[in-house]
């Protein structure tokens, strides 16, 4: 099962939490895990139509008590040691790996979904949740050291690299054409999800 790139997203400004970490119900592990990337077609209820990056239209069915959140746009100079940061990448030709897009957790978050485990943002890529343990810059962006579980990584970041940081939304921000990321299910019953996490202000969730 991948594990979803967010254990957590703080919604809006009084700072409510919600989770997007493995599913907690027994009935719910049974259920295939997917992430949705598209735009929106029509929101309606409990029922939010997409459309994938595949091509493909598909209705989300909202779980009860479903939450919503956007990011913000971040820099990579954010980035300092003892941070936590979750890391898609890809691996490089020359050896270690190369930054898709970096998120930079609240500190309230810091070890949530812990670890390096396969990622379907891109063939072949890989997801990383891990500590900063350094940043250095370098003549093409900058290389953080991280760790997580008792391991190092070291990954590239390199300049142009999407960097963000978590924001709030409301129901109000799931207009048609609006950037959606869903960590959802797939169910005998189709597909569900209790998280979305849509763009805002001209920033897309890169993940």
């Amino acid at each position: 099962m991948i594990k979803n790139i967010l254990s957590a997203l703080l919604l809006s400004g009084i700072s409510s939490a919600m989770v997007l970490a493995s599913p907690a119900h027994a009935d719910d592990m049974k259920a295939e895990q997917l992430h949705v990337r598209g735009s929106i077609v029509d929101y309606s209820g409990s029922n939010l139509k997409v459309k994938t990056r595949e091509g493909e239209t598909i209705d989300v069915a909202l779980a009860d008590g479903w939450k919503v959140s956007s990011v913000a746009n971040a820099k990579v100079t954010d980035i300092k040691p003892g941070d936590f940061v979750g890391i898609a990448s890809l691996p490089k030709e020359g050896g270690g790996d190369g930054a898709l897009e970096v998120l930079i957790f609240p500190p309230a978050l810091k070890g949530a979904g812990e670890g390096s485990y396969g990622w379907d943002l891109k063939p072949n890529s890989s997801m990383t949740n891990a500590t900063v343990a350094d940043a250095v810059k370098g003549v093409d962006g900058r290389t953080v050291t991280v760790s997580y579980h008792g391991k190092e990584k070291k990954i590239s970041i390199p300049d142009g690299t999407p960097v963000v940081t978590f924001a709030p939304a409301t129901k109000d921000d799931l207009v048609p054409g609006a950037t959606v990321f869903i960590p959802a299910e797939k169910a005998a019953t189709g597909t569900i999800a209790h998280q979305i996490l849509v763009g805002k202000n001209g920033v897309v969730p890169p993940m």
